[in-house]
């Protein structure tokens, strides 16, 4: 007779797939801000400075880039007269390359944790309607009189909602515009 043993050496445990820990959104924000601090160069833009960029910078192509650069290395005149060496110039090109990955995967993870919080949020708009129209029937029974007040609360705040905002005064053209007009 045989029996089969299992061992856990060091190297089996270490081949069983280990829970995820999941986190919590404060330990998220800690996370990036703390990256946020570790990256070189985070420059937030407005809106219109972001615009001029990618305007000016449209128009460039990766051949019109490779070979300006190339005329950078072909002369140290215009290495010197620029202030950087062809070498550094193709650095800063691969790097704003290999940052457009990072954009990238961060832009995703964005897109998904806002996608994950819409849900969230549906579904506790569900609940809370199925709460409301739950407790409404219930209140209707001297039993339940406790939902009363919450039932009757909920009603007054969707009532609010509901309430259309006063439409802003027309604005009256100036004076100088209908004062020398005749009507015929």
């Amino acid at each position: 007779m045989s029996t089969n043993q299992v061992t856990n050496t060091p190297a089996a445990t270490a081949e069983l797939p280990q829970p995820a820990t999941t986190l919590t959104p404060e330990a998220v924000v800690d996370q990036l801000r703390t990256m946020r601090g570790q990256i070189a160069e985070v420059t937030p833009l407005t809106p219109q400075q972001r615009k001029a960029l990618r305007s000016s910078s449209a128009h460039t192509s990766n051949p019109i880039l490779q070979a300006s650069i190339n005329v950078i290395g072909a002369l140290d005149n215009v290495s010197q007269a620029i202030g950087q060496p062809a070498a550094d110039v193709r650095a800063m090109h691969e790097e704003a390359n290999r940052w457009t990955a990072a954009e990238d995967e961060l832009r995703s993870m964005l897109n998904g944790i806002a996608g994950a919080n819409l849900i969230r949020r549906q579904r506790i708009a569900l609940i809370a309607a199925q709460a409301f129209t739950i407790g409404s029937q219930l209140a209707r029974d001297p039993a339940h009189a406790v939902l009363v007040p919450h039932v009757q609360e909920i009603k007054r705040l969707k009532s609010f909602k509901r309430r259309k905002k006063a439409a802003p005064a027309p604005v009256p053209p100036p004076a100088s515009e209908t004062s020398g007009k005749s009507l015929s």
